[in-house]
């Protein structure tokens, strides 16, 4: 990290906020405590595409089913779906608690009837709190205005709940996104990589 004037440390890069959908490294995780980026067990014929958007996951610990919305069962929804890898696809949505990436499997049942489910992702938002997705909530798939970023060193940084309750304290707060860091207010601490159309966060010390 180097210094700017009197602003203090200006640093760079959060693992992972990449507009890819993929753990932000702020431990968000889904259902159950299940991390960022658990594998979506076979279909179970609930709709007509696998975890299609609307559609709704159990709860789990390494793997998900889909299962109707309204049963027991259900953990979670599908806020966005897409086809392939996460890494270079299109981001999920802001305040996405947590992604599933889906396998390419041979089926015998499948929207298109060709037998197979093709290898994506689906962007996943808890149907009750706690919402780690949310500004401030420690974790989700990406950095956001309102989320609260600690130092690991090597002008890195990692994502924790901004009240605290998280397992390190918070030591800078994203106040504004930017397109540019010249943007950014004089009073800025660090700069925080956050992809997208505005990709620099402007954070300050807390």
């Amino acid at each position: 990290m180097r210094e700017r004037g009197s602003a203090g440390v200006v640093g760079v890069l959060v693992a992972g906020l990449l507009a890819a959908g993929c753990s932000s490294g702020g431990g968000g995780s889904g259902p159950s405590g299940t991390p960022v980026g658990a594998a979506a067990a076979r279909p179970t014929g609930v709709g007509a595409r696998f975890l299609g958007v609307g559609e709704c996951s159990s709860f789990g610990t390494t793997s998900f089913t889909e299962v109707p919305c309204g049963g027991e069962r259900a953990a979670a929804r599908v806020v966005a779906r897409y086809d392939g890898a996460a890494a270079g696809g299109p981001p999920c949505p802001a305040t996405t608690d947590f992604v599933l990436h889906i396998s390419a499997q041979d089926v015998s049942f499948d929207e298109d009837g060709d037998g197979r489910i093709p290898r994506g992702y689906a962007c996943m938002r808890n149907l009750q709190a706690p919402h780690p997705g949310d500004p401030g909530g420690g974790g989700g798939p990406r950095t956001i205005v309102g989320d609260c970023v600690y130092g690991t060193g090597g002008g890195q940084v990692r994502e924790t709940a901004c009240d605290g309750s998280g397992k390190r304290k918070p030591q800078f707060k994203v106040v504004r996104a930017v397109d540019t860091r010249a943007k950014c207010p004089a009073s800025t601490a660090l700069y925080v990589q956050l992809g997208g159309a505005r990709p620099v966060g402007c954070a300050d010390r807390m």
